[in-house]
């Protein structure tokens, strides 16, 4: 065990002679506690704990290990002082009283509390298998230390006083940082038990470095099953409500982490935690702002729990996160909070238009790369506001913005919005005229199969109104893109609108003869064998055209 996991060393005394000591004592403790006058109950109770203990002293000197470790010694040594505080305070108990009754019912209760210590320590040495890391073969002696090392400082949190206990919560932070896996693989749920039962301790400093280890555990991926079934829920959101800077934080990090999983985000709304994650959101600094803005948005992705996240002021904080939050994760994660709460609601949508949300947006979508959770809410948006506030405020603009600079993801999201603005002529008109039609034909070519879709169904509407439709033929783009859309593959989930768009084009020779020169007879024999709607037609067309090309020559 290394110098920073062992509390002491247990003095120059073996077990064997520790062993012996404590075994020597247990006859006179247990004599002055049933000699023992006054407080008849209690001092009953004491006699019947120390019963116990000599069946507990052979369970730990039975094992093979017991003389090479020092947790034995350790706790030979407590057990040894307890014993003989038992048989002093039995013998002030048979004198005149030199104290008052209620110094000596607060010294009995310390003693009993004392003695269930020593007990339960004892059983839990033996199951910890702490005492058979000590009988690691030589040779494997150097590869094993480190684990070794890890499953004592894990007993001590489970075993010894509360400053032992502190000093063990140090040894495993360190052990982390240097050899996480060496922690993950030995972990098991009483060593979980243990530290969360840290994040209630007296001392502050304590439930910090607690509630530090339980932040690593959680972020290492594999740890949620056993925080959960040890309970640590409630107290994480107690420390993240009234906690120091530092444990609060840590406490709304673990949060953060544990509400990627649907079922522990609802288990956090059930146990009250949204209102603190709120709380953080407004106040709290950098880090904790970041932190509780991402566990919201996580929670907010459980379909169920958005109206209770709604009644409690979400709304209104995450518009206010992505107007002034500190960093920019805060303000994507309050995008993307405002993303799941707008995508299937439409009481929620009007809540966010509402409260000024639609405005917010988009002054976030003016940055210089737009990225798609604000454009992914913005689209969610757009059939909650009328065609006259959509050009009031400026959102066609926008997203010929985001067209032109933002991510793949956010240029998706933009089509599918401009497709939901363009149901009538006029608007599909408007949308032309800001010059979203060659940006659109560019996102045909996008590796994205979503956001070619998107484009795909946006020209297929936009086409609809004549000088778009125009706009499409001129562009040497349109053709050859729209053909590769034809793909007959599964994956291919453009196809239906890319027909769409070639038929209205077919009526131009050029473009017929464009499409067929870039393979779309092929592909459309294909699709027509699977009857998919609007290819036999299309086929039809260009076979007739490429006939009627055939005759001329001759």
């Amino acid at each position: 065990m290394s110098s920073r996991s062992c509390p002491a060393a247990a003095g120059d005394a073996t077990a064997e002679e520790l062993l012996d000591r404590a075994r020597g004592l247990v006859p006179p403790a247990l004599a002055a506690a049933r000699a023992a006058t006054g407080f008849g109950g209690r001092w009953k109770a004491i006699a019947a704990r120390l019963e116990r203990v000599p069946p507990c002293l052979s369970d730990l000197s039975s094992h093979p290990c017991f003389s090479k470790n020092s947790l034995c010694q350790e706790l030979l040594q407590s057990v040894a002082a307890t014993l003989a505080e038992a048989a002093e305070l039995g013998a002030r108990c048979r004198e005149p009283p030199k104290a008052g009754k209620l110094q000596m019912q607060s010294d009995l209760d310390a003693l009993a509390g004392k003695l269930d210590l020593n007990l339960r320590d004892c059983a839990l040495l033996v199951k910890t298998g702490v005492l058979s890391d000590a009988t690691v073969p030589a040779a494997q002696a150097e590869a094993t230390a480190a684990q070794t090392d890890v499953r004592e400082l894990l007993a001590r949190l489970q075993i010894g006083h509360a400053e032992a206990k502190h000093r063990a919560v140090d040894g495993l932070l360190d052990a982390l940082r240097e050899n996480e896996e060496s922690v993950l693989s030995a972990l098991g749920r009483g060593n979980v038990a243990a530290l969360v039962q840290l994040l209630t301790a007296t001392a502050p400093k304590v439930r910090e470095k607690a509630a530090t280890v339980l932040c690593l555990l959680a972020e290492s991926g594999s740890c949620e099953g056993k925080l959960m079934s040890e309970g640590a829920l409630p107290p994480l959101i107690r420390l993240a409500e009234s906690g120091s800077l530092v444990g609060r934080e840590k406490a709304v990090i673990t949060l953060q982490r544990l509400s990627m999983s649907p079922d522990i985000a609802r288990a956090i709304v059930g146990h009250s935690g949204v209102r603190p994650l709120i709380d953080i959101c407004q106040t709290g600094d950098s880090i904790s702002q970041s932190a509780a803005a991402g566990a919201l948005k996580n929670i907010s992705a459980v379909p169920e729990v958005r109206q209770a996240l709604a009644e409690e002021g979400v709304v209104r904080v995450m518009i206010n996160l992505l107007d002034s939050g500190v960093v920019p994760g805060s303000k994507e994660y309050a995008a993307e909070c405002l993303q799941n709460l707008t995508s299937c609601n439409d009481n929620l949508r009007r809540a966010v238009v509402s409260e000024g949300g639609l405005r917010s947006l988009l002054a976030y979508i003016d940055g210089p790369l737009p990225q798609e959770s604000p454009v992914a809410a913005l689209r969610n948006l757009v059939t909650a506001i009328s065609p006259d506030s959509l050009l009031s405020l400026c959102v066609l603009p926008r997203l010929v913005h985001v067209l032109r600079e933002g991510s793949v993801g956010a240029q998706q999201a933009a089509a599918a919005a401009i497709c939901k603005v363009s149901s009538s002529t006029d608007m599909k008109r408007v949308v032309g005229e800001h010059g979203c039609m060659p940006l659109l034909v560019r996102l045909l070519e996008a590796k994205s199969n979503g956001a070619r879709e998107a484009a795909a169904q946006a020209v297929a509407t936009l086409m609809g109104y004549p000088p778009n439709a125009r706009d499409v033929k001129k562009d040497e783009k349109s053709v050859p893109n729209l053909v590769q859309l034809l793909d007959p593959s599964p994956q291919n989930t453009a196809k239906k609108y890319a027909i769409s768009c070639l038929l209205a084009l077919s009526a131009s020779k050029r473009c017929r003869r464009l499409m067929i020169s870039h393979g779309a007879i092929g592909y459309l024999k294909k699709l027509s064998e699977k009857d998919v709607a609007g290819a036999k037609k299309l086929l039809e067309k260009l076979d007739r055209g490429r006939l009627r090309t055939l005759f001329s020559r001759k």
